[in-house]
């Protein structure tokens, strides 16, 4: 049996394993004379606007790769769960869905423990639209404090070309801006929010003619690792290594961290941290009285 087949029978499998454990009384179906739990075939089809017979050929391992659309059509009529729905796209297409933009921008206090864990190294959890949702002490001490913008402001972009301090530590401005909108570029596209994004767009093109230039470049990168070095106002100049991942089961968020990229790097990164955790305390005591106000 060649590979395609192979997927095309563990997809009919996982079709018809999800089929037989709806409920049609749920869906406000009759229950009578159904000679098998959950729903027919036909019903599925229906519901997912496909013709019956091809539905019954998917289950039945013969219906071809169904493309992205179709699946996601089928899913909604399966009711089934984010991972059910990946884990459909990757028996019909062999890979995951691609990421779909959230509103909500939330992240679990697991993920919020795990980012407090890394003690002296900088990180941050950013969505598709590169706001900023998580960070940890380090990063608020060494790069940027997120937690003394208001909440409409922590947006990556609108720091890189709003702010002059962030500019003026760039060792290679044009480079790092040239990066960091090709990535964002390919983030959002890829997250489907590109409309969601146009405000955002329009905003940084009227107060950073070098974000319009780099925009109107239309580049695409993508987002792996690599060493940033800083000039920065404490440590004077500083390198990190950084790594991004992806949040299993949040594709939309995004986990960046930096490691300080020297032995020498660390212990002066480390310093600082320590002699600024009273003050970064008072600073967030402050804001919450603020906040609550």
């Amino acid at each position: 049996m060649s590979v395609s087949e192979t997927r095309e029978s563990a997809l009919g499998a996982y079709l018809r394993d999800r089929r037989t454990k709806l409920d049609p009384a749920s869906f406000g179906l009759p229950l009578t004379r159904r000679r098998t739990p959950g729903l027919r075939r036909e019903e599925v089809a229906q519901r997912a606007n496909v013709s019956a017979t091809w539905y019954t050929w998917l289950e039945q391992g013969r219906g071809g790769a169904p493309s992205a659309d179709v699946l996601d059509r089928i899913a909604r009529a399966l009711m089934l769960t984010d991972a059910e729905r990946e884990h459909l796209y990757i028996l019909g297409l062999g890979h995951p869905p691609e990421v779909r933009y959230r509103i909500d921008d939330s992240v679990t206090p697991r993920l919020q423990r795990l980012v407090d864990a890394l003690e002296f190294s900088p990180a941050m959890i950013k969505n598709a639209t590169w706001d900023v949702v998580a960070w940890n002490r380090a990063f608020a001490t060494v790069l940027t404090d997120y937690g003394s913008l208001p909440a409409e402001r922590r947006n990556i972009l609108r720091v890189i070309f709003g702010d002059p301090h962030v500019r003026a530590a760039q060792f290679d401005w044009e480079s790092v801006a040239r990066y960091v909108v090709g990535v964002f570029r390919a983030d959002i596209a890829r997250a489907g929010a590109t409309a969601r994004v146009a405000a955002l767009v329009d905003e940084l093109s009227q107060i950073s003619p070098d974000f319009e230039r780099l925009w109107r470049d239309n580049d695409v990168l993508s987002h792996g690792g690599g060493v940033k070095r800083l000039r920065h106002p404490i440590l004077g100049e500083v390198s990190f290594e950084y790594s991004a991942f992806a949040v299993d089961g949040r594709p939309d968020l995004g986990l960046v961290v930096y490691n300080p990229a020297t032995p020498e790097d660390r212990e002066r990164v480390k310093a600082l941290i320590k002699s600024s955790n009273g003050i970064l305390d008072a600073a967030s005591s402050a804001r919450r009285v603020r906040d609550s106000a």
